[in-house]
């Protein structure tokens, strides 16, 4: 079966869908839309067309690599019958690790003063240290504690000895470590605000402008889930007239950011380019574990990370009206 690749993946996870006996391509001159045309599968790294199924007449599976599944039309996908599934967990270490290199720097402001050793001398760039602050004892809000938030609560309660607030829908599923509170009190009380939700009707716009009120006027908003997330314009207010003291931002509304977005030109912001997930571990353990899913799917099982279960029965009749033969997997 062909295996569409939206964007190239680690070499160990085009090796596990070539060792099962399925053709991989990426995208040609054409674009995407030919290749999807032919597909069985694809593996998600950039948003799919919203009407995915009308222009992937073949296709049984759409698995993204990575936790979000914004990317993929997933109320299209389960009314025909295409099975959706993720690989949580899978880059948890590096999204949690990378929001700690955010907090560090911003304490700590190490490339401000390698600029300014370079630029201005020695004596100049230790005049930065004035605003320098430690980690310990200030305050972390996650919200969205879920593998990446709960290893970053873990990192900063054990390692730097923060308080962790965190918010969750389920607040009974929130580890011992970390403290639950309601969003507002995470917005006042937080020194670090840590997004690390998914994107959902639910989540659009909950940093909103009445949250972002409520921030202290040194607090850092981190976003490390998707740019809808938060209220951009109310940020950027926020930020303009320093009203909180700013935002490390590794995703945005629109990617890549804009030339001229005002963000660019803000003094208290830390901009990365959807970065955070993206160490070499992350990426490998995120490409095979898509491609096992792939593998998994193609040959009649059900994903281990489901995303619409509801449409098991409509896979069902799906390959058979592709003359695809069910071969019941166990996906223990």
């Amino acid at each position: 079966m062909l295996v569409a690749l939206t964007d190239p993946i680690d070499p160990s996870g085009e090796a596990v869908l070539r060792a099962a006996g399925h053709q991989v391509e990426l995208p040609g001159a054409d674009g995407l839309g030919p290749l999807l045309a032919r597909a069985d599968a694809v593996v998600v790294r950039r948003k799919l067309p919203d009407d995915l199924s009308a222009r992937a007449p073949r296709l049984l599976a759409a698995v993204r690599q990575g936790v979000g599944v914004d990317m993929i039309p997933v109320e299209d996908c389960t009314t025909h019958g295409v099975l959706v599934a993720n690989v949580p967990g899978a880059n948890a270490d590096s999204v949690a690790e990378f929001a700690v290199a955010q907090m560090l720097a911003i304490a700590r402001g190490a490339q401000a003063m390698h600029a300014a050793l370079l630029t201005d001398g020695w004596d100049r760039a230790r005049t930065r240290t004035s605003t320098a602050f430690e980690l310990r004892g200030r305050t972390l809000g996650v919200v969205g504690v879920g593998a990446i938030g709960t290893r970053l609560g873990e990192i900063a309660g054990a390692g730097f000895r923060m308080r962790v607030l965190g918010y969750r829908r389920n607040a009974s599923a929130l580890p011992p470590s970390i403290a639950y509170a309601d969003l507002e009190s995470i917005f006042a009380e937080s020194d670090f605000i840590a997004l690390a939700c998914p994107l959902t009707p639910e989540t659009r716009g909950l940093a909103s402008a009445a949250r972002i009120a409520l921030m202290k006027p040194g607090a850092w908003l981190l976003n490390l889930a998707r740019g809808p997330v938060v209220d951009g314009t109310a940020l950027v207010d926020a930020l303009r007239d320093g009203r909180i003291g700013g935002a490390a931002l590794d995703v945005f509304d629109e990617q890549p950011l804009a030339t001229g977005h005002p963000l660019r030109s803000l003094p208290n912001v830390l901009l990365t380019p959807h970065a955070a997930g993206l160490s070499g571990e992350a990426v490998e353990r995120m490409s095979v574990g898509a491609a096992e899913e792939v593998v998994r799917i193609l040959a009649g099982g059900r994903p281990r990370s489901f995303i619409n279960p509801e449409a098991w029965k409509a896979s069902r009749r799906r390959r058979d009206l592709l003359g695809h033969p069910v071969q019941e997997v166990n996906a223990a």
